[in-house]
């Protein structure tokens, strides 16, 4: 625990910038704990990876370049994903790593650990020599790999009822786990104003159906190729694109001639704004992306998917009747073409995603934190 009883308590989030989604988790909790408790907290974030032994440390850099072998990713996960065969691997690298679980311990003292990454949990928990309450939060949304449930932390906190079975299945009692659903940013859970006025503010058309692309922070995925067959298509509509850090394919978007109206845009911060505009996203099945949608109540067309991990994504959408899978730049368009032509149907996909919104996610978090370091005797946010 921390040292420092006289200061205010310590929450300590282990993340990795291996993609975007664990560390936009951390900040949306870290955002909601100064929100609701302003002041009486202090917060502190540690890339696991920056603090392990080489080559580990290679993660950060490597992780694009491995996005772009999906067959060796899926491969990979696929056979890690299993109680007994992420307990050897755990043994197996322990020795290599536990100077490194025992110096984030040592050299970062906090009242709380809040992990939002599957990989450091089993080394943290072993290192651990005092009671400090210890939280997963798992940010895989369906498809959720073995290493996130360890039996020593004291709560994991899943996205869905599926992500809980999974745990179930694993070995973890019911009591040990929360569905709570996935840490999003603040700014996703209010309205912004009406459709109208935030086209305006934009400078969207008003009275054209409004398609939003995205493909994540790093722009990856065939949102180019995808965008041009819309385009193609020269449906009744109007386009957003979301290029990300992409900035050789948001140069060839920009020098396309676009039959319909088109925005691009490269990394944005605005995304909020971008989807309480829209109409319908088209977008990669990254969790953090189809959580946000959820809350904004889009349509999803989903054309990408990591092998693994995001595969169940697919099917939680299909199954909930809030979009379609469309890996082919063909189908996203036949989909486009139908849902355009069908209100009435576009309007109920929309109902469905917005039902499965988790607007107060991150403060459900934030109150179990609140309770564990003693700032909160109740909880009230459901």
């Amino acid at each position: 625990m921390n040292p420092n009883h006289s200061e205010r308590p310590k929450v300590l989030f282990l993340f990795s910038d291996t993609g975007g989604g664990h560390r936009s988790a951390a900040e949306a909790i870290i955002e909601s704990l100064e929100l609701m408790y302003p002041g009486k907290l202090q917060t502190e974030m540690v890339d696991i990876f920056r603090a392990a032994p080489p080559p580990l440390g290679l993660a950060i850099p490597t992780y694009p370049a491995m996005a772009q072998m999906p067959a060796l990713w899926g491969s990979t996960y696929k056979w890690s994903n299993g109680r007994r065969r992420a307990r050897f691997i755990h043994d197996a690298l322990w020795l290599y790593v536990r100077r490194a679980a025992h110096r984030i311990i040592d050299e970062h003292p906090a009242d709380l650990i809040v992990s939002v990454h599957p990989v450091p949990n089993m080394a943290v928990t072993r290192a651990m020599t005092t009671k400090t309450p210890y939280i997963i939060v798992v940010t895989d949304m369906v498809s959720t790999h073995a290493m996130w449930y360890d039996r020593r932390a004291d709560l994991v906190i899943v996205p869905t009822e599926e992500a809980r079975q999974r745990g179930l299945d694993l070995g973890l009692p019911a009591k040990q786990m929360e569905v709570v659903g996935l840490p999003v940013a603040d700014r996703f859970c209010h309205s912004l104003g009406t459709r109208a006025e935030l086209r305006k503010q934009l400078g969207w058309p008003a009275d054209l159906p409004m398609i939003l692309m995205v493909s994540g922070g790093e722009g990856m995925g065939p949102l180019g190729r995808t965008a041009l067959a819309i385009d193609k298509a020269n449906l009744p509509a109007g386009l957003a694109i979301v290029a990300g850090r992409n900035v050789k394919l948001r140069a060839k978007l920009e020098k396309h001639n676009w039959n319909m109206p088109t925005k691009i845009y490269g990394f944005v911060r605005e995304m909020p704004l971008l989807m309480q505009a829209s109409d319908v996203l088209v977008t990669k099945a990254g969790p953090g992306t189809i959580s946000e949608a959820f809350i904004a109540g889009l349509p999803l067309i989903l054309y990408s998917r990591m092998p693994g991990q995001e595969e169940g994504n697919v099917t939680y959408v299909i199954e909930q009747g809030a979009g379609v899978w469309a890996p082919d730049a063909d189908q996203v368009v036949d989909t486009l073409s139908t849902w355009l032509k069908d209100p009435n149907l576009l309007a109920q996909i929309s109902r469905n995603s917005k039902r499965l919104g988790r607007p107060n996610s991150s403060r459900r978090i934030c109150q179990e934190i609140a309770q564990r370091v003693g700032i909160l005797k109740t909880k009230a946010v459901k």
